[in-house]
């Protein structure tokens, strides 16, 4: 058995709510170093390099990475022998949605969450509640992978239902048909994150989850096609915000489950340039 405290867990969360949002991870980072020496249209190296200008204003002065600050989205892995103490309550879901609010109001980020999606849109008033996707293990750990995923990228996120039949080629196409209709709608380049497998809501999660990955995936076949659909991505020639040039993402990361034998389920969740994410180990 091992105890984690519930304010530790709340005000954990609040700083990475605030950081995640004014200071990008390396390899987000990275991603831009590395746009800014391929990119061969001087109009979108200009643009990368005001990314970075932006970057640097943003860390320097405490000031969000954009003003878009998110849906806050959790993917946690939390031990079956671990118990949360301290608080009123011992559900670590609550403690991470206090975290939420406590990061979004003190923090002063902007707070884009209503409580009713259709017929009374009227704002939380402090981003909550948070998307929270839970998974118990064996081991004594509780951790919390976050991303504050703004709405503009996840607009233009897509889910199909597809047949086995429709194969590595269908899956290519799908994706590159979904980021050919997002344009720079996105705020490109983007990184894209490919569900596959699972069922219809599974594969969705499962394009959310891929986004947190930040290497090539383990299996050589699907590091294979992450390299294939990001070269026709880059091909599409809509570049940075849409301006042209030969960097439209930074990367792609596959997920994939299990699925039915009559089904083959994709999902394509989109993420902006500011690729941000924060991995908290407690």
């Amino acid at each position: 058995m091992r105890n984690i405290d519930y304010n530790e867990i709340v005000e954990t969360v609040a700083h990475a709510c605030v950081n995640s949002n004014i200071r990008l991870p390396e390899c987000t980072m990275q991603y831009y170093r590395t746009a800014l020496k391929r990119e061969t249209d001087g109009r979108s190296q200009g643009i990368i390099d005001k990314y970075l200008q932006n970057v640097e204003i943003a860390d320097k002065q405490s000031l969000p990475l954009c003003q878009d600050t998110g849906t806050a989205v959790f993917f946690v892995t939390i031990g079956v022998d671990v118990k949360i103490t301290g608080g009123s309550t011992l559900l670590v879901s609550d403690a991470i949605t206090e975290g939420v609010r406590k990061g979004y109001t003190e923090g002063y980020l902007r707070k884009s969450i209503v409580s009713d999606p259709l017929f009374d849109r009227k704002n939380s008033g402090d981003n909550t509640p948070p998307i929270i996707h839970i998974n118990l293990c064996e081991e004594d750990i509780l951790k919390i992978e976050y991303a504050p995923k703004g709405g503009g990228a996840e607009n233009m996120s897509r889910l199909k239902m597809m047949t086995p039949a429709d194969g590595d080629d269908g899956v290519v196409d799908f994706v590159v048909e979904t980021v050919k209709n997002a344009g720079g709608n996105p705020c490109p380049p983007v990184v894209i994150g490919v569900g596959i497998g699972g069922n219809f809501e599974r594969c969705a999660i499962l394009a959310k989850k891929a986004l947190f990955r930040e290497e090539p995936h383990p299996d050589s076949r699907y590091a294979m096609l992450e390299k294939r659909i990001l070269k026709a991505v880059n091909a599409l020639g809509i570049g940075p915000q849409g301006f042209g040039g030969n960097v439209t993402a930074f990367d792609v990361h596959i997920e994939y489950e299990p699925c039915h034998i009559a089904s083959l389920p994709v999902a394509v969740n989109i993420n902006c340039h500011v690729h941000r994410h924060a991995l908290i180990n407690l």
